[in-house]
């Protein structure tokens, strides 16, 4: 940039020139750097803390003080912090990219980590909001130089002059912002207040908010200014997961109120983010409504006290979608624009060990407070299925407890696998809730795989438990479980059995003969996955051209078939297999093979369709048949 030299100044309040297009400028921090203009008072906290520090490391000794004021139109904030000579305000404030928290600029060695700002754009990201910037400084490393004036405007021109020593008797900094045609919004002091309690409530010095004007008259000399209101602290330390409570539970209190007041929600519970060796410390809320896994919560970071952001969307593995965090860091690196974290591999790092003190509550609810981890997984186990078919890790550590519906009730895999080694389940509700009640009552264990997620979890159940074996639920394992007839029984319904195959034998439907519970059950239609693809190669040899036919009949075989079962317990399969009439008889099989079908509400072909017409108007020709003959008038 062009400007005069520094001793000039000291007489000279001639106008030097930005070497830059400062409303350009503007429009790229409003519109690209900067998500909102609400960060100009980030940015006037920021330089404040800033100041303090490089003060206190000068000067141990020296008191600390930062006070914020707005009125309409007008925000104020004064610090005794290192202050600047004319000198340094040329060089410093002026200066893109420049910044005096780098070691060694102007004689201060502090170390940059101790600061917040590492960009050096400085003030200039103020004039996002105003017209005006005033900066009224006086140096605690040269406390001999007259107090300072720095004076910039959105026309690209700034000025710099000293003061009288009665300007400024304190050491330190005064900045005042003049608000710019249609950014007053920003400036009303209930919005500067709530801006700043969101930004600093952690920041490590005590932070005051006054209604009103601030210091410095509008010549900048010094002096109180209007009249304002008693002033409030802005700060809240220590944070809230640091402060001493009595008890766990009065802790545990205070976290989901700090969780409904920062987020708006009462956590099911929290998990304490503890990583000293990273510099973090804050706690993770659990949601207490399900949430998508593909969702990417926003967490809130503050770094070195300052909020950094409250979108955070990559502090976390992907997996712990069901909390929202807010952590105090020291350590990671932020963007530009301060508004989020830098991707780099201590930030890999850190949101590995924060996913392992995840992963620890969980461990901890599943081996001590089986009822509490069983309340989050009622809100999260559909999340928590997604993402454990491909993280082994979290694989093993909740399937066990993941709840299942099953045909024993709802229940975890660990209540279930304690009395069934082998577990059988079903792809689809509705064959699950066909076999369930018979299932129950002959010790069969069979879990509802119908859900999503939940066959992709049972299939990798083994690489958990090698001990247990999981199978798809097929026709005979089913109809091995069912109580046999007494072979003289089932000699003297053989004509009946004959029948009935005979009537079901296009259908590609077996008849057997079993006693099993409930009695009310008339007839269970089972099928597989090995039954479906028989039918739908029966079906391919029907259509095919002669050269196929060859080929898929070469394949027939004794490939299973889906079964009717009949309950030889209900009276209505004795009285139907004693009819006489073998019609009627071969009608009323065709009526309990489509009621049957129709209660595992399996989608009909076009060959069922045909016979449960035929079935129904055959039944309906009896009874009235029936109800005309002189025997059925009697």
């Amino acid at each position: 940039m062009t400007s005069t030299s520094p001793s000039s100044t000291h007489s000279d309040p001639s106008a030097n020139s930005f070497q830059v297009d400062l409303r350009g400028l503007v429009d790229l921090l409003s519109h690209h750097l900067y998500s909102s203009p609400r960060v100009y008072v980030r940015e006037l906290l920021q330089n404040a803390v800033d100041a303090v520090t490089a003060r206190q490391a000068l000067d141990p000794e020296a008191e600390i003080r930062i006070r914020l004021s707005a009125s309409a139109g007008r925000v104020t904030i004064e610090d005794s912090g290192i202050g600047l000579t004319a000198a340094e305000a040329h060089s410093l404030l002026a200066t893109i990219g420049r910044s005096s928290k780098r070691g060694g600029d102007h004689g201060l060695e502090t170390t940059r980590r101790e600061f917040l700002g590492q960009f050096g754009i400085g003030l200039l990201a103020c004039f996002v909001v105003a017209r005006q910037i005033r900066v009224i400084t006086r140096s605690a490393r040269d406390p001999q130089a007259a107090p300072v004036e720095w004076l910039a405007t959105d026309d690209g021109s700034y000025t710099v002059r000293e003061l009288p020593d009665e300007a400024r008797r304190e050491l330190g900094t005064t900045v005042i912002l003049q608000a710019r045609p249609g950014a007053e919004e920003w400036t009303v002091p209930a919005k500067v207040e709530q801006l700043a309690r969101d930004y600093g409530s952690l920041l490590p010095y005590d932070i005051t908010f006054t209604e009103g004007e601030g210091q410095g008259d509008e010549r900048g000399e010094g002096g109180e200014g209007g009249e304002g209101g008693e002033p409030r602290s802005i700060t809240d330390r220590p944070a809230v997961w640091d402060r001493p409570f009595p008890t766990p539970a009065a802790r545990r209190v205070a976290l989901a109120g700090h969780c409904a007041q920062l987020f708006g929600f009462t956590p099911l519970d929290s998990i304490d983010l503890d990583l000293p060796v990273a510099g973090v410390r804050g706690v993770a809320y659990v949601l207490p409504e399900p949430t998508s896994p593909a969702h990417r919560a926003g967490h809130r970071v503050h770094l070195k006290g300052m909020l950094l952001t409250d979108h955070a969307d990559n502090l976390l593995p992907d997996w712990a979608f069901f909390v929202r965090a807010v952590i105090d860091t020291d350590t990671l690196r932020p963007t530009a624009s301060r508004e989020n974290l830098y991707d780099d591999e201590t930030l890999s790092a850190v949101r590995e060990a924060l996913g392992a003190r995840v992963r620890a509550w969980l461990a901890e609810l599943a081996a001590s407070e089986p009822e509490r981890l069983a309340a989050f997984l009622s809100v999260h186990h559909l999340g928590v299925k997604s993402l454990a078919r491909h993280d082994a890790e979290l694989l093993g550590l909740m399937l066990p407890w993941l709840p299942f519906e099953t045909s024993e009730g709802s229940m975890s895999l660990q209540e279930f696998t304690a009395a069934h080694s082998e577990i059988h389940f079903t792809r689809t509700v509705e064959e699950f809730r066909q076999i369930a009640p018979i299932a129950a009552a002959h010790g069969l264990g069979v879990i509802n795989a119908g859900y999503t997620y939940d066959a992709d979890l049972l299939a990798l159940l083994p690489t958990v438990r090698p001990d247990l074996k999981v199978a798809e639920l097929d026709a005979g394992a089913v109809t091995e479980r069912l109580d046999p007839v007494p072979t003289s029984a089932e000699l003297a319904l053989a004509p009946f059995l004959s029948t009935a195959r005979t009537r079901l034998e296009a259908q590609g439907c077996d008849v057997v003969l079993r006693a099993f519970q409930p009695v009310s059950v008339p007839a269970l239609y089972l099928d597989d996955r090995q039954a479906r693809q028989e039918r739908d190669r029966t079906a391919a040899l029907d259509s095919a051209d002669s050269l196929w036919s060859g080929i898929l009949g070469a394949l027939r075989g004794s490939a299973p078939r889906a079964r009717l079962v009949l309950n030889h317990n209900n009276p209505l399969i004795r009285r139907i297999s004693a009819l006489p009439d073998e019609a009627l008889t071969g009608t009323a099989v065709e009526s309990l093979y489509g009621q049957a079908l129709l209660m595992s509400q399996r989608p009909l072909r076009p060959a069922d369709s045909t016979l449960l017409n035929r079935a129904f108007l055959g039944l309906l020709e009896w009874a009235t048949h029936s109800t005309d003959s002189p025997e059925g008038q009697k």
